[in-house]
């Protein structure tokens, strides 16, 4: 008989390799005018390489009893605007060591239709200050290059320049020095269709990924991964005429993704994968 409370099988060796901790995140995945549920589907996927996370998932910020127990937030929304509360209890979770993977529109407030184009309020200034950036604008969808401003750090190393077909991100940073550049690419121009459309002056150098370190905590934010498809501009408009899937069919992005999900869930200066670019 075996010993009492033992879940071995009869004759099977004790293992003295101790299993992986259990790591629960929260992800906020919702908003307008993107194809939320392909974002959805595709980060899941990639947390389920993870298998010792569990992730609760929702579409807004406001239970924050998910951070209770989470360690990580993942977060891929746009237009979604949470509440006083929400905004200072996921800040306050940041500063006491959590980690913060915001992707895309988590940064934009949009007001739309307007006759001068669309708006970008500014109507989440802690919010802002916490992620280290808002959205203003962006130029219609076109290729660009993105290269390592942190060539060194892990969750960039290896990457070389690549191009992509996205959203070309044009923000406001209350305090761009207190970021670490990861990714960026140069751009002046005009964002048509915005309300703030002139961008031809100042710095062109637009950060597309960054670390913000607040406390014990960090927020890793990265701008790529616009994706929308053919309902997804209700009511504006009942039916989209083409699907955009944009940088998810780039394996950097997809690599860079990996290697956030990584850091998210706790990991630190892992050997990264090597990209398989196709060529």
């Amino acid at each position: 008989m075996s010993e009492q409370g033992s879940t071995a099988a009869p004759g099977a060796t004790p293992s003295t390799t101790e299993p992986p901790l259990r790591v629960d995140g929260w992800l906020v995945a919702g908003g307008r005018y993107h194809d939320i549920d392909f974002a959805r589907r595709q980060l899941l996927h990639l947390l389920g390489d993870h298998d010792n996370v569990r992730v609760r998932v929702d579409a807004d910020y406001e239970d924050t009893s998910a951070l209770d127990a989470a360690t990580f937030l993942v977060s891929y929304t746009c237009d979604v605007r949470p509440s006083e509360p929400a905004q200072r209890a996921i800040r306050h979770w940041v500063e006491g060591g959590g980690r913060w993977l915001a992707l895309h529109g988590t940064n934009a407030a949009l007001d739309l239709p307007r006759p001068n184009g669309v708006e970008a309020p500014r109507c989440f200034p802690l919010w802002a200050e916490t992620l280290g950036s808002q959205f203003v604008a962006h130029p219609p969808i076109a290729p660009y290059p993105v290269e390592a401003s942190d060539p060194d750090h892990w969750l960039v190393a290896g990457i070389e320049p690549f191009d992509t077909d996205d959203e070309l991100y044009l923000m406001e940073h209350a305090d761009e020095a207190s970021l670490h550049p990861l990714l960026h690419t140069t751009w002046r121009g005009e964002a048509t269709g915005f309300a703030e459309a002139d961008w031809s002056d100042g710095p062109d150098r637009r950060l597309v990924q960054y670390l913000r370190p607040l406390g014990d905590g960090a927020v890793l934010y990265n701008t790529l991964g616009h994706c929308r498809g053919h309902w997804d501009m209700a009511p504006l408009m009942a039916y989209y005429p083409r699907i955009e899937r944009c940088s998810w069919d780039v394996p950097q992005y997809r690599e860079l993704l990996r290697r956030a999900l990584r850091w998210a869930v706790g990991g630190d200066r892992v050997d990264p994968d090597p990209v398989d670019t196709g060529s």
